[in-house]
């Protein structure tokens, strides 16, 4: 006997402000049961520290909530100079404190900053979610467990210095897929000399969506209890994917990407993935992969259209 399913049919992007002192899941679960959605992920975790953008996922969205997780990020961080934690925030616990370098100037900071722009290696955090051998590094973490973590590629963008305020500063972060914010305060520390943990963590943009286009929790929970729908607020399943280069199909082209069969375009200046449309309607991702003078897209992630 199969199990009905619980929920509704909701399909799109909803961007929520997270609240510190949560973690991203209990976000998420708050948030689908306020829809009353079948189906639902997020884009990315955030620590229970950290406030800012949680792009939720639901229906036919979260075909794609992997490659937005792919996505590059922004957030505004402040570090706190001279303690060192276990987890590299202040969540965790104190492990050693060093004296700040006497007279820090934002020059003296700036000159630090200059070295971690543009490409650099990163050792993730062991409080990451990143998986050995099946589990969260943070399982290892709080078993007092330490893993050995390859260095990583990841590209700083921008790194711009707010304020220094005795023994703290604010910095504006924009990164790519797989930086470690609370990894990058601990290797300015390290740089000073005496070490930093972050104290405050808020993302400001994840997968093209920013600030001003998230909503409270308390909001959604206000308009639930006047027992007004929430649907409105949902953004098209495809927002999260304007990056990509779009291609139009009709005629026989767009009968055969339905059916499952790869198609030909003349159109060489596309590559990798991209967003599919037919008859005005988003239709999924496909592929674009050279085909001599053409270019074969071979359809990857379809959406239920009827």
């Amino acid at each position: 006997m199969s199990r009905r399913r619980r929920g509704r049919d909701v399909n799109g992007i909803l961007v929520i402000d997270k609240p510190q002192g949560l973690t991203s899941n209990a976000v998420l679960q708050q948030v689908k049961q306020l829809l009353g959605a079948a189906k639902a992920g997020h884009t990315g975790a955030l620590d229970p520290l950290a406030t800012g953008v949680l792009p939720l996922c639901f229906g036919e969205a979260t075909k794609f909530a992997q490659l937005m997780l792919d996505s590059d990020k922004a957030y505004v961080a402040r570090g706190k100079l001279g303690v060192i934690t276990d987890s590299g925030d202040s969540d965790g616990q104190v492990m050693e404190q060093r004296p700040v370098p006497e007279g820090l100037t934002a020059a003296d900071l700036e000159a630090v900053l200059a070295n971690f722009r543009g490409p650099i290696e990163q050792v993730p955090s062991m409080y990451s979610a990143l998986k050995h051998k099946g589990r969260p590094l943070y399982e290892y973490a709080r078993e007092g467990i330490t893993v050995e973590r390859p260095a990583r590629p990841v590209t700083i963008f921008q790194l711009e210095l707010l304020s220094v305020t005795g023994d703290e500063f604010d910095i504006v972060v924009r990164c790519s897929k797989g930086t470690y914010i609370r990894s990058l305060v601990e290797d300015i520390g390290a740089a000073l000399g005496c070490g930093a943990h972050v104290t405050a963590l808020r993302r400001t943009e994840a997968a093209g969506y920013g600030l001003e286009q998230s909503h409270q929790v308390a909001e959604l929970e206000a308009q639930r209890a006047q027992g007004l729908s929430l649907d409105g607020l949902l953004l098209p399943v495809e927002s999260g994917l304007t990056f990509l280069s779009e291609v139009a199909l009709a005629g026989p082209s767009l009968v055969s990407l339905l059916n499952g069969q790869p198609v030909r375009i003349a159109d060489q200046s596309i590559s990798g993935f991209v967003r599919l449309y037919g008859d005005g309607k988003f239709l999924g991702l496909g592929e674009a992969e050279p085909a001599g003078e053409e270019v074969e897209i071979l359809p990857r992630r379809l959406v239920k259209t009827g």
